[in-house]
């Protein structure tokens, strides 16, 4: 696998972040990974990015690669993540910033869009519907069957023991058995997926997550769901075995300019499962024209 960029550490939040970076400038585009991945995930979409003019930083978010592990699940409430996309951002000294999520670094961004603790010019989600939408999917038979996972992992030790087991082969499993194109997911690839996650600490780190997550989103939705008026581009496979399609329908009520783009035959990994449809629609709609400004950080 060739590294599209270099790691590099960022002091931001308190905390000292690894960060893979490639190109230069002040426009930004900050990818944020979800579980159980790493930076490398957006291995694909990089040089894309790099070639339309951003600077890009894909950071380990807490909890993975060689970014800090908090063992307190206090320490991966919401508020926090966010406070961390805010402080990359200004360590980055970028004048525009693009936010781009995938599963939990999606969740991260649609929560930072309807914040904006700094300015976005643009944002892409993958495959994790907007937060009110999947609230109400969550009480429904169906999908909470699909998200069984998110209660097991509220459990203590156990998911760490089963999941850390023969260097975290299961980690392995579950791009190889889900994805709609294993073959994507090539042997170091998914070395590079176990080796962090057999790591002293780091499951514990990667679940949290999941273990804050009730206190925190309720928290969240309590301080209301404003209209997202960021461009939003929202790219959704549809094999998800996670998040049903349904839980996408609605979204456009909550963000006044989106474009929904449905992959059939993808799986919930879209970005690595199908990298060239991704980058196709991504490239296409980051060429597209704004007649707005482009919102400007303060220097």
């Amino acid at each position: 696998m060739t590294i599209p960029g270099t790691f590099i550490t960022v002091r931001a939040n308190g905390l000292d972040f690894e960060v893979l970076e490639a190109g230069e400038g002040d426009r930004l585009a900050l990818c944020l990974h979800g579980f159980p991945e790493h930076a490398l995930s957006w291995r694909n979409q990089i040089p894309l990015l790099v070639s339309l003019g951003y600077r890009v930083w894909a950071p380990n978010q807490r909890g993975y690669g060689n970014s800090p592990r908090p063992q307190d699940v206090a320490a991966y409430d919401m508020s926090h993540l966010l406070d961390d996309v805010t402080a990359l951002i200004d360590a980055s000294g970028a004048k525009s910033v693009t936010l781009i999520g995938h599963d939990w670094g999606a969740a991260v961004c649609w929560f930072y869009a309807m914040r904006q603790p700094r300015p976005l010019e643009r944002l892409i989600i993958m495959n994790v519907p907007h937060p009110a939408p999947f609230s109400r999917a969550l009480r429904t038979f169906k999908q909470a069957r699909r998200s069984w996972y998110m209660g097991f992992f509220q459990l203590p030790r156990l998911p760490e023991f089963l999941l850390s087991r023969r260097h975290a082969y299961a980690i392995g499993q579950v791009f190889l058995k889900s994805a709609s194109n294993p073959e994507r997911f090539t042997p170091d690839v998914i070395a590079v997926y176990r080796d962090q996650a057999a790591r002293p600490g780091a499951l514990t780190g990667m679940l949290n997550w999941y273990r804050a997550a009730p206190n925190s989103m309720r928290k969240q939705l309590k301080l209301g769901v404003p209209v997202i008026q960021t461009p939003t581009l929202m790219i959704w496979g549809e094999d998800d075995t996670a998040l049903g399609k349904e839980t996408t329908y609605g979204t456009d009520r909550y963000v006044a300019d989106l474009k929904l783009c449905y992959l059939p035959g993808v799986s919930h990994w879209v970005q690595q499962d199908a990298p060239e449809r991704v980058n196709e629609l991504m490239e296409a709609w980051l060429r597209e024209p704004r007649e707005a400004p482009t919102p400007t950080l303060s220097s």
